[in-house]
Parts: C-alpha cells; structure tokens; sequence
C-alpha cells in the first residue's frame, strides 16, 4: 500500500480560512477509499485546540532544531473517517487568534516544516509521497533533499507541490535562509529561492518539487504568462512539463441537498422547484426580505475582494438592483466592499440583505434557496462555491476564468446545452449584460431555466475524476 502524506496549514474539519481547508477535508478521504494509506499534518491552532483537544492522543515532544529556532514541538493524532490527522503543537506560534498575515509568519512556518520532518523519523512514517499545499508548506522538498540527504530513509519521498492561489507566495526576508531554516546563503545566490531581493516559500516549493500541480486546467495555462503569473511565470513555465492542472471536487456527501440537515426542506433533482421555494421562503423570512418565492434570488458567498470581482458589483449596483431581483450576500474582506453591501441593504430594503462574516448554517441556506450564484472574478483558480451551487440547483453566473472556465460551461438557449451563465470580458457592463440574460431566462423561459438545473445538478462535482488524475500522478512519481 503506498502512502502519502498532506502537509498543509489548514484542513476541515478542523480548521478553514479558504477553499485549501476543502481539499485538505475531502481529497485524503477519498483517496484513502483507494487504499491508499493517507495522513494530514496540520498546526495544532488555537480554534483546533479549544474544540478538539480532549479527542487528540499525545505522540510526543521533540527538540526542533532549525538555525536560529530551538523550541518544542509536541505531536498529537486522531482519525476521521479512516484517515490520520497529526497536529504539531507550539503555544506561541499557533495558538494566536488568526490563522496567517503575522510579522513572524517566516519564523512559524519554517519551524512547522522542520517540525514535520522531524516527526517523520520520531513515529517512523516516511512517505511515498509528501505532497505540500501552498505556501506554507514550500520549503519541504527543499529541506528534504538538503539537511536530510544522508538519511537514507528520506531516498525514496517523492516530493508534490500544489499552488492553490499563487497571488500568496510566503516572501520573507532573505536572512530567514540562515536564521529559521539553517539554510546556506548560496541558494539565495544561485536563484532558486530568491525572489526580488527576498527568498520565496512558493518559488522554492516550485523548483525543488517533483511535480508541481495546480487546482484547474486553465489555471495551469494562465499561470505561465505574465499576466497571471505573479512574476514566477519564467519558473513555471520553466517547470510546464511538470505541471499538472487538476481541477477541485467536494465532498458530495457533506454537500447534499437530499440530506443536509441544515435546509429548511431536503430535495433532489426531481423535486427541485418546490425545495427551492421552500428554502427561498426560508432565507427570505431569517433575514427580513420580502417573502416571493417566485422572485430570482441571487446569492452571493465569498470573500470580499478585488479579485472577486466584487468593485464590479460595487460600479452596476443600481442597475443590477434595478432587476426584478433579490440579492443576498454573505461574507467579509475589503472594507471598502463592505461598505458597499451596508449601503446596498440600507437602500434596497426588504430587496438586499448583507450579512457581514461567514456563517456555515447560512451558507448552506443561501445555497439551497438562490436561483443564481454569482462568482464575476478578476481570477479564479479553481473555485468551490460554482461546484456547491451546482450541487444545490442554483445556476453558477460567472467570468470566464481558471477553473469557473473548467467548471461551468454557458447556457446556449437554441440547444439548451449549458450548466450556468458566463462571460468573458472583466467589465461591468458584461456582467450587467448576462445577469439581465439570466433573468430574461428565469422569467420568460421557465422550461430552458427547468432544463438547466437539471443539468447543473447532474454535473459530476465529486473527487472521482480529479483522484484518478492524483492517482495517476502519484504512479508515475
């Protein structure tokens, strides 16, 4: 039985800021079920503490030894549906009130990557393959083939890297190399971890790899030119031939509309419009809007950002309000967008509603009870919340891009082929222009809109197509 190792900062269900807690939560279970041998390593955060502390079993205390970094590192395990979590334990690193985005983020990852090393060797698990998620994790390949090169046990890991976003880098200071990484300055030198004048997390990650994959076909093309590419284009495309990109499931089974007990009324595909209009009212008495449930609802659940296109929204408010339309927005981010979706309910009364935060319970509701789920990113790597929409019978409205591009392909109303709503240019005006598309067809094609969640709903949005990819990938290595 091969076995394979997840590294990763964040992972359901424990701990999730982003969609990487979503494939940390679902792509080990499934792959477990292919009789692999799949354990997760996460830091053993303060949020993860509090909950699930008394469940965790002690493993043990080592000695990290990292440059500068001397601390304690205690192991803790448990198991989720046959797959082995391992927590790394530092008071001072992770038990802070947030996840990332401290001034000693450099420190803490560089312990947390030795740290998994060194529990390798404390419960003698090496695996065939570690496979690193995102910045975080980056410097793991390289740390392998170099502080433990002489340990023969290390020989046969195979190293995999996947960039889930690369906007999030992990850029330090260059004097990390030789005070939290015990690195020699020669790898700053020799390029392959310097990055403008710093070292990079993500760069290392792609160039000591031994494959390199990302969470949507398109956005494995996008990433090799300048405009998407971050300015790690040149390496990746120097590094192509190596790159895979396969695009996220979810876990069907948490994400069922049959059996999420979170819904005012379960359905299925062959009762969709009644579970809809049940979950609509639903949504629309918990929040104060006016109760229609023949009215297009529209929701929206993401983090409130440039790059989700939300300042488009923000430039077409008034039009896009000016539709027979309800619009409801979960999230928070930008505080500049935040203002916007305060003074969107504040205006449009009884017809908007933001709620500032991220509520679960809510965001399965508001996926059960819209009609329409709008995702208009500047870029997308893959996306999660087209995938659930589809799931739940609410047509995905989005630009075309990474792997919303992958994901959800655009209603044709003379074939009625199509699973959702896109388009392609990063403008106002063609949002405007295919949300007053959608809802001409919501109102005045009922049957094609009827066809179209059909089709959204039998659209395969499980792990079974990606995991054969992981599976073949892991073969080769």
């Amino acid at each position: 039985m091969k076995s394979i190792l997840f590294a990763a900062a964040e992972g359901l269900p424990f701990i999730k800021s982003g969609g990487l807690a979503d494939v940390i939560g679902s792509l080990p279970k499934i792959l477990k079920q292919r009789e692999y041998d799949v354990r997760v390593v996460l830091p053993l955060y303060k949020k993860i503490a509090d909950k699930y502390f008394d469940q965790l079993e002690y493993l043990g205390t080592l000695q990290i030894k990292s440059g500068w970094i001397d601390q304690p590192a205690s192991y803790f395990q448990t198991e989720v549906d046959g797959v082995v979590y391992y927590f790394v334990q530092h008071q001072a690193y992770f038990e802070r009130d947030g996840l990332y985005g401290f001034p000693d983020d450099g420190e803490r990852f560089s312990f947390y990557q030795k740290a998994i090393l060194e529990m390798c060797k404390m419960i003698d698990f090496y695996p065939d393959i570690l496979h690193a998620h995102d910045w975080h994790t980056g410097m793991l390949a390289a740390l392998t083939k170099i502080h433990y090169s002489s340990d023969w046990h290390f020989d046969k890991v195979k190293h995999v890297y996947t960039i889930h976003n690369l906007a999030f880098q992990g850029n330090f200071p260059k004097d990390i190399l030789g005070s939290c990484l015990g690195l020699s300055f020669k790898y700053y030198e020799d390029g392959s971890m310097r990055y403008d004048g710093d070292i990079s997390f993500m760069k290392t990650g792609i160039v000591y790899s031994d494959k390199v994959t990302t969470v949507s076909p398109s956005y494995a093309k996008e990433i090799l030119t300048p405009e998407y590419g971050e300015h790690l284009d040149e390496i990746l495309r120097y590094r192509q031939h190596d790159l895979w990109g396969i695009v996220n499931g979810i876990d069907v089974t948490e994400w069922n509309p049959q059996t999420d007990k979170l819904l005012a009324k379960n359905y299925t595909a062959k009762n969709v419009a009644k579970g809809k209009k049940d979950n609509k009212l639903a949504v629309q008495k918990a929040l104060g809007l006016r109760e229609a449930p023949d009215v297009l609802m529209i929701g929206m659940v993401s983090r409130l950002t440039y790059q989700k296109g939300v300042y488009l929204i923000a430039e077409r408010l008034a039009d896009i309000m000016g539709l027979d339309i309800q619009f409801v927005v979960l999230g928070t981010g930008e505080e500049d967008a935040e203002s916007t979706f305060r003074y969107m309910e504040e205006k449009y009364k009884r017809r908007a509603v933001y709620y500032c935060g991220y509520n679960e319970d809510l965001a399965h509701q508001i996926y059960a009870g819209c009609d329409l789920f709008l995702m208009p990113s500047l870029y997308e790597p893959c996306g999660i919340g087209q995938l659930i929409a589809m799931r739940y019978g609410s047509l995905p409205l989005v630009r075309e891009t990474g792997g919303l591009r992958d994901t959800v392909h655009a209603f044709n109303q003379y074939t009625n082929e199509g699973n959702g709503f896109s388009f392609w240019s990063f403008s106002g005006d063609d949002l405007v222009h295919t949300l007053k598309f959608a809802c001409d067809t919501y109102y005045m094609n009922p049957e094609g809109w009827k066809e179209l969640v059909q089709h959204a709903m039998n659209t395969d949005v499980s792990w079974e197509y990606s995991a054969n990819l992981y599976q073949e990938l892991y073969e080769i290595l």
